[in-house]
């Protein structure tokens, strides 16, 4: 617990070299088991802030990675991660793939409309990953995934 009260802090380190390292980390426990609903929360509510406010894109793209990462066994809801569409209008297609990936990971029918409106985006990828990460909100939830939160 103490790695992730640490990670958070250096988040707001003025060098941006640690504070991608802390995202990283973050990443690292939000990726196994160990931590309970409220410290999942609390370290993903964070690297939202993180991925819409940083000013350095490898920071936001890492925050956006660690958390992908949770979702592979915690279910988050999507009013946890939806400040992230505010930043979307104005994020390059790397941020754009791994918010788009976020949102249809909520499983959340309310997360479409917001989808959707990147399923006629410019880029390929970006379109892709829209058709996606809609089709994963009406999937089944893969078996084993623990929900704490």
């Amino acid at each position: 617990m103490n790695d992730m009260f640490e990670a958070l802090e250096t988040l707001t380190d003025r060098d941006p070299g640690r504070r991608d390292v802390a995202a990283d980390v973050l990443g690292d426990l939000l990726r196994g088991t160990a931590l309970d609903a409220d410290s999942v929360r609390l370290a993903v509510g964070r690297l939202v802030s993180v991925a819409v406010n940083e000013p350095v894109t490898q920071v936001r793209e890492s925050a956006l990675n660690s958390i992908s990462e949770a979702f592979d066994h915690y279910s988050l809801p999507l009013p946890l991660v939806t400040p992230l569409t505010t930043a979307m209008p104005t994020m390059a297609r790397e941020l754009l793939v791994h918010t788009l990936y976020i949102l249809g990971a909520t499983h959340d029918p309310q997360a479409r409309p917001l989808i959707e409106s990147f399923l006629h985006h410019p880029d390929a990828e970006v379109r892709q990953e829209a058709r996606l990460a809609a089709a994963e909100i009406t999937a089944v939830e893969p078996e084993g995934l623990t929900h704490n939160s």
